[in-house]
């Protein structure tokens, strides 16, 4: 089969693309970006001059393109919006009148902000923030189709990922990290959404809901990592703690509690401390 990855120069589609151009059940990768390394140049800003026929011979089209800064969600909104719900909703539409599986990057953001609430795929999606309010406007428009899944993702750990490269730098540097708190999310690392997806496009039709949790089973904060990597790198990393003002949580609650009904129980990975976790990612970037 062939499949097809919007937002093929982003963080999580690269581990994608690494994955499954090895896989021997996988014909073709497509990569759909706004970049000259895309096989296929897509701008979803201006999507209506995109000629969907190249989207004939697909099988499945993994969505992970978005502007996902939710500051940068909240200050740009319109142009924000154009892109992350109208271009992507005319996107998806287009693949599945072509009898295309989509599986799209959704985020813990759509639930809102409930204090001590942990939220699973029955909850309600009440997003408060820009950014949640655009993922939740395109799982509430395609959440009905059999051609559409989505995969709610919480905060995705990895050697790569943005605050343990900022922590990793100041290391090397010789220079003090500074350790925004609290800040708590249900982490994952990357390679747990490399296997999630290759499931998902496996068991399309075992897995009978249209949304997948993608969350640890740990509570874990910005703290707790800048302690693991001081495990795993013998202390090397220095930093303080502080407070963040209003304004950063304006557009990210402090704790969103994220778990799911189906991960663990269908075994689509299997339950494994942070700790084990992160080590793990690390030893093999």
């Amino acid at each position: 089969m062939n499949i097809g990855i919007v937002g093929s120069t982003g963080y999580i589609a690269q581990f994608l693309i690494e994955h499954f151009e090895t896989c021997s059940n996988i014909a073709k990768v497509v990569k759909f970006d706004k970049s000259d390394l895309a096989d296929i140049y897509l701008d979803l800003q201006d999507c209506e001059k995109f000629n969907f026929d190249l989207l004939d011979g697909l099988s499945y089209l993994i969505f992970t393109a978005a502007i996902s800064g939710p500051d940068m969600c909240a200050k740009e909104y319109e142009m924000c919006w154009n892109i992350n719900v109208i271009g992507t909703t005319k996107f998806i539409s287009e693949a599945i009148k072509r009898n295309i599986r989509v599986l799209f990057f959704s985020s813990d953001a759509v639930f809102g902000d409930i204090d001590g609430f942990i939220y699973n795929e029955k909850s309600e999606t009440m997003a408060k923030t820009p950014y949640g309010r655009m993922k939740k406007a395109v799982e509430d428009e395609f959440k009905q189709s059999a051609y559409f899944k989505a995969i709610r993702l919480s905060y995705v750990a990895s050697g790569k990922d943005r605050f343990v490269s900022y922590c990793m730098s100041c290391m090397e540097k010789g220079e003090i990290a500074d350790v925004y708190h609290p800040f708590y999310r249900n982490c994952i690392v990357v390679s747990d959404v490399v296997k999630v997806v290759e499931w998902m496009i496996n068991n399309w039709e075992k897995f009978t809901d249209f949304v997948l949790n993608v969350a640890g089973n740990e509570l874990v904060s910005r703290v707790r990592i800048a302690d693991e990597i001081n495990r795993i790198k013998k202390g090397k990393l220095k930093y303080t703690i502080s407070v963040p003002d209003e304004s950063f949580y304006q557009n990210r609650p402090s704790i969103t509690q994220m778990e799911s009904l189906y991960l663990y129980d269908m075994n689509i990975l299997k339950r494994e401390s942070f700790t084990t976790k992160i080590q793990r990612e690390m030893e093999n970037e």
